[in-house]
């Protein structure tokens, strides 16, 4: 799974959008297939639902991760996780508008460990030369 916060909340019209940390570098799968991976909310509400598009922070057309998608109402600062990402979208991974790629963490029944930190800008400039 992919975790992400929720950084804000915006209406355009009566569309709604809810725009997460997580970006298309993290998961291409949505952009590039149209691959639908199922998103719930880490802690759960009021019950209450709405119809959503949630969207990553690269202002992109293809930053996206649900379009109309009907989700749990979550607030700023929410922690949502996108199902199913697994190692094929760590591997479709990049860094896209220089953003590091996150951390992973093995989960092992009730321990989990990070077996590779988040990467860093200057991991990602490390090879070059100035």
């Amino acid at each position: 799974m992919l975790l992400t916060r929720v950084i804000y909340r915006k209406t355009n019209n009566s569309k709604r959008f809810l725009i997460v940390d997580a970006a298309m570098n993290d998961l291409l799968r949505p952009a590039l297939y149209r691959a639908y991976h199922e998103i719930v909310a880490i802690k759960s509400g009021s019950g209450k639902t709405e119809k959503t598009d949630v969207v990553g922070p690269i202002c992109e057309t293809g930053d996206f991760f649900a379009r109309d998608r009907q989700l749990p109402v979550v607030e700023e600062g929410d922690i949502m996780a996108i199902l199913d990402v697994g190692a094929y979208g760590a591997a479709l991974g990049s860094n896209y508008n220089t953003r590091g790629k996150p951390a992973e963490v093995l989960v092992d029944g009730a321990r989990a460990r990070v077996i590779r930190r988040r990467e860093s800008f200057r991991d990602q400039v490390r090879l070059e030369n100035f």
